[in-house]
């Protein structure tokens, strides 16, 4: 396989140049700018190198890049956590060995009894594992039941990416905030090909939203990457409403790549409430313990 493409890390720096506005880093704005956010020749001087040589980082080639370039890069266009470790991915990417270059077969998505075993000890809250690719790869009773209108689409893995643009009916419906989900989801995505950009599954994936849903191919152009790891997720269940969850995710790190994610509700609210009654609607549906 050839070197990476280098679209992806011109569009990531251009997108991220866009962004910054030069108030932002204490630049005048300068009279008549003909496109959004800095100029090259400013992101150069903010990070202390030539404007050719950061020209020639943003037509894609980061290679033979240093750490210290790269953070200084980082430091000029106010790159977030997740922005800055997707700016190092894509560097590993294009100064990775020809080996590593080979684009991987499908990967297991088999869950160890032991990691099955510990999320059905999980009785409080849905609980769930998933890749990068967002295949939930296996779930308690109460995980199974929260995404029961994805559980619900034949296709296995259960893919909370396909169920958000390809089954959109159905996930406006489930999402209370759609549009943030989805640019939840593809964010992830992003940060998952930039992470391990040989994955074909993923390559797969991406390819196939593309083609079919025009939304996802609008976010996947933002070139956004987010981390997933807290927070706050706003569901309307079919059978018990609208439920408030809160959310922590932990990497498992005998799984490169796959995440451990537990959902709470706070004690006494309408939320607890109706996960209460959630967990004796799942008991009772024998459908919802089948395997992901």
């Amino acid at each position: 396989m050839a070197a990476p493409n280098r679209e992806e890390v011109r569009d990531f720096l251009m997108t991220r140049r866009a962004k910054v506005r030069p108030d932002q880093v204490e630049l005048p704005a300068g009279g008549i700018r003909r496109v959004p956010g800095l100029r090259r020749a400013e992101v150069a001087m903010l990070a202390g190198v030539s404007v050719e040589y950061y020209s020639r980082l943003e037509r894609g080639n980061l290679a033979g890049a240093s750490e210290s370039v790269l953070d200084a890069i980082a430091r000029a266009l106010l790159l977030d956590e997740a922005e800055r470790d997707h700016l190092y991915d894509l560097a590993r990417a294009v100064n990775s060995s020809p080996a590593t270059r080979q684009r991987r077969n499908a990967r297991t998505t088999a869950v160890r009894p032991g990691l099955q075993l510990a999320l059905d000890a999980i009785t409080g809250g849905p609980a769930l594992i998933r890749n990068g690719r967002m295949d939930i790869l296996a779930a308690n009773t109460l995980g199974r039941a929260l995404h029961s209108v994805a559980y619900a689409q034949p296709r296995r893995p259960v893919n909370l990416a396909r169920h958000c643009f390809l089954a959109r009916d159905s996930a406006e419906l489930f999402y209370a905030d759609w549009d943030k989900a989805a640019a939840t989801i593809v964010a992830i995505l992003r940060a998952e090909a930039g992470r391990d950009p040989y994955d074909k599954d993923l390559q797969d994936l991406i390819g196939e939203l593309s083609t079919v849903s025009d939304d996802f191919r609008a976010k996947w152009g933002a070139h956004d990457v987010r981390r997933h790891a807290s927070g706050e997720k706003n569901f309307n269940h079919p059978v018990v409403g609208r439920l408030d969850l809160l959310f922590e995710s932990a990497d498992l790190t005998a799984e490169p790549g796959w995440k451990l994610l537990i959902y709470t509700a706070e004690p006494a609210s309408p939320t607890a409430d109706a996960l209460a009654l959630l967990a004796s609607w799942a008991a009772t549906h024998d459908q919802l313990t089948a395997q992901a």
